[in-house]
């Protein structure tokens, strides 16, 4: 037994010189081998939060992470397509249906009196996700250059709206949902030319 206490004693110090050793090529060439989980759920304030909570918290950030790339992607789409026809004056331009240009006008001030830090100056960045459906919708003659066909494009970013709003709004998905968004978004991929 003292035997087996030995080995599982060195098997630990190596290991624990190892983390040591990649510590300090991480920090000479600057690099994040992703070795570390740099959760915030740990800190203090957080740890006040029920562990189910804190759990279920961490089990849908892939998901918001996953949607949030792809709005990213989207709105990069948008403004590459509109700037390219348009030039900078893009959101200005008769493309923009002038229901969406109002309501983006209307949270800009809204966010601008509330005294928060502006989160973009950008204002496609202000247009919901459904809003984003009706600009490429809006500019079809554009955007059929970059995506297969309107109607699938419709489609699919109506599901993908659907499957936004329990992520957006601090609900788990359920597994099935977790496949279908998996799926929507291997639709979405698809309908890129």
């Amino acid at each position: 037994m003292k035997h087996l206490d030995e080995i599982v004693k060195a098997f630990g110090m190596t290991n624990m010189l190892l983390e040591e050793d990649l510590n300090q090529v991480e920090q000479r060439f600057g690099l994040d081998l992703g070795r570390q989980v740099r959760s915030k759920s740990d800190d203090p304030v957080r740890r006040q939060f029920d562990m189910a909570v804190r759990a279920e918290a961490a089990a849908m950030a892939v998901h918001y992470e996953t949607f949030y790339c792809l709005e990213k992607t989207i709105r990069s789409l948008i403004t590459d397509v509109l700037e390219a026809a348009e030039g900078d004056a893009w959101w200005t331009s008769a493309r923009i249906p002038s229901v969406i240009q109002a309501a983006v006008a209307t949270r800009i001030a809204r966010e601008r009196e509330s005294g928060v830090t502006r989160r973009s100056t950008d204002e496609l960045d202000y247009t919901t996700f459904g809003e984003l459906s009706e600009i490429i919708k809006a500019s079809w003659a554009l955007f059929g250059s970059v995506l297969n066909d309107v109607k699938a494009v419709e489609t699919v970013m109506a599901r993908l709206n659907t499957l936004r709003g329990p992520i957006a709004h601090c609900a788990p998905l359920a597994e099935d949902e977790i496949l279908r968004l998996e799926l929507t978004l291997k639709d979405w991929f698809r309908l890129l030319k």
